[in-house]
């Protein structure tokens, strides 16, 4: 079978690049090997600067009829010391301060292939690609099977790889660059009754790792739990969890009546960044193109937008009848610019939270200094250029407050 383009994968990412090939009038594929709707590891909330994203989308409607909660920011601990809350900074031209969306993640994907589907996109659910078609130098389709072992073959000038962490590009390409270091390890579960005061991202930082606490509504909360994974000294992950979380005197607080009602997901290796593809015919969006540690935010907005630049090169390609990889990269460039100073920001965070002595005074800093917390979960929500707290200047008055 040939079309204009195949995706692979069903997540945020890849539904919102077909969503936007579709937009324009090219004819999707979307592949994903999994039935859904399906669950994931994730934070469950969605930067501010994700709403005009979601609303060009077409779901924003669909996911607000879910009564979603909406966060007005984040609320930051250091070893059990005094939280800061920070709300996110009202921006020009903004009537009111931006909230973000938490949403589970099963709903979420759920409406996005809905809509996917409405919108006429071809799903091939349970359809797992297992690799790529080559022809001079360039991806010009996959090969895969379905649900019933049935081999399948599709050819397209574009292929967009929208598999996660685990893409096919990064394990058949050897594109994945691991983070040095430890490595880190994200676990996840929902709780019945938590008592959450007020309509934040509780971000609680203490040995052996930090969390991050929200209220997906339904009088449920999200708790997310992320570790250098030796700490964990081959204790199973439920156990493990639950008493890691507990430790810590203000997530007590929250959850001293709630209850775990789920078995813990977990996910490892979380960091890692993506060496630049090589040949022509593809595009790597979402987390494909490289994960940052959740401590600064979701990774749902970087997903969406990544998408929305890689269908604006797409474009421009089809227009020219051109998919080669001196066409193709101008996606990268693009991406690079756009989101590689939120990655050094994540790994900056990653050095300060892990250490007490610097983890606290930046805390201390945030409180005295509302100037400086607004600048940094400006950024963090994607409202505000990375550069702005990516700079000498800022670091040296964080450090210095």
């Amino acid at each position: 079978m040939m079309t204009d383009v195949i995706i692979i994968g069903g997540g945020p990412a890849g539904c919102a690049a077909a969503l936007g090939l579709n937009r324009l009038g090219y004819r999707v594929v979307l592949c994903d090997q999994a039935k859904f709707p399906r669950d994931k590891v994730c934070g469950e909330f969605i930067s501010p600067a994700a709403d005009p994203i979601l609303q060009r989308l077409g779901v924003l409607d669909r996911i607000e009829a879910l009564s979603p909660k909406r966060l007005k920011g984040v609320a930051i601990s250091s070893y059990e010391g005094e939280e800061v809350v920070i709300d996110y900074p009202q921006q020009p031209g903004m009537d009111a301060r931006p909230t973000s969306l938490s949403v589970s993640r099963y709903e979420l994907d759920a409406i996005f292939m809905e809509q996917v589907k409405q919108v006429g996109v071809e799903v091939r659910e349970q359809h797992k690609v297992t690799e790529f078609l080559f022809a001079e130098g360039r991806v010009i389709g996959v090969r895969g099977w379905d649900e019933n072992k049935t081999s399948f073959t599709l050819k397209a000038p574009l292929v967009i790889d929208a598999g996660g962490r685990n893409a096919l590009s990064l394990k058949k390409m050897g594109l994945k660059k691991e983070s040095a270091g430890n490595i880190k390890i994200a676990m996840a579960a929902h709780w019945q009754g938590a008592q959450i005061a007020d309509d934040y991202c509780y971000m609680h930082v203490s040995h052996p790792g930090y969390t991050g606490i929200s209220s997906v509504g339904k009088d449920r909360a999200n708790v997310v739990l992320v570790v250098n994974r030796q700490s964990m000294h081959g204790e199973k992950p439920d156990r493990f969890y639950t008493d890691a979380v507990m430790r810590n005197c203000h997530r007590r607080k929250i959850l001293q009546d709630a209850e775990c009602i789920e078995s813990v997901r977990a996910i490892e290796s979380l960091a890692f960044s993506v060496k630049p593809v090589t040949c022509g015919g593809l595009l790597l969006v979402g987390d494909a193109m490289g994960f940052i540690d959740p401590f600064t935010g979701e990774g749902i907005y970087l997903s969406l937008r990544s998408s929305e630049i890689a269908v604006e090169v797409a474009d421009k390609a089809f227009k020219k009848s051109d998919w080669s990889n001196e066409v193709l990269k101008d996606y990268e460039v693009r991406r690079r610019q756009e989101f590689d100073k939120k990655f050094l920001l994540s790994r900056i965070l990653q050095k300060l939270i892990y250490s007490r002595f610097f983890c606290d005074r930046v805390v201390r800093a945030l409180k005295r200094k509302p100037e400086l917390a607004e600048i940094l979960v400006g950024v963090i929500g994607d409202l505000s250029p990375a550069q702005s707290a990516v700079s000498f200047k800022f670091l040296l008055r964080l450090m210095s407050a």
